[in-house]
């Protein structure tokens, strides 16, 4: 899948299989994350072994600034997200809107939480539906369980950004799951057995 070693090739010095090492070790547990990732943000499996393999062969020509011992999965993570903002911008040259950030009171409000049993097919096909800004910081605290900090260096924005837009992504994707017609059929059968 891929072939972010092919220009590298050449390099058969110690140091450099050394560092080579060093590389597939710390970043290659990541390669099922960061794709996974990649294609939900993305919505597209080919796009997405693009933007990973493009992100691996940035964090390879960028592996000498990596400091050992830091958070390797965080920083291919920001690398991931980097890349698919380039690419985004590349394939659609869409300008971005600035959109006003919704106050931190907001978060507070209360919201019940969606019927248990739903499908996965649901929750998935709500979760595509989500625009791109709420998605990427939902999949990187829910999914990926990275913390609110992680999530601003990933994304690079602030950290009451990143608090909005998931309490925004997450009151998108209940109203969306509670409106769901599986979800509507599972709560109409439930009554009729109760009825009956």
């Amino acid at each position: 899948m891929l072939n972010w070693m092919n220009s590298n090739s050449a390099q058969t010095e110690p140091q450099a299989q050394l560092n080579l090492e060093d590389f597939e070790s710390a970043a290659m547990p990541h390669l099922n994350d960061l794709f996974r990732t990649a294609r939900r943000v993305i919505g597209s499996q080919t796009e997405a072994e693009d933007v990973v393999q493009e992100t691996y062969l940035q964090a390879w020509k960028s592996f000498h600034r990596f400091e050992p011992g830091t958070n390797c999965r965080a920083w291919l993570f920001k690398i991931l997200f980097h890349v698919i903002s380039h690419h985004r911008r590349k394939l659609f040259k869409l300008p971005v809107a600035d959109i006003a950030e919704e106050t931190l009171a907001e978060s507070a409000v209360y919201s019940p939480a969606p019927n248990q049993h739903l499908a996965d097919e649901e929750i998935l096909a709500a979760f595509n539906k989500l625009p791109q800004l709420y998605r990427a910081v939902v999949i990187l605290a829910d999914v990926q369980e990275f913390s609110y900090k992680e999530i601003a260096a990933t994304l690079n924005i602030p950290l009451g950004t990143v608090m909005s837009r998931l309490n925004r992504g997450r009151k998108i994707l209940r109203q969306a799951l509670s409106s769901s017609k599986i979800a509507a059929g599972f709560i109409a059968t439930h009554r009729l057995a109760v009825c009956h």
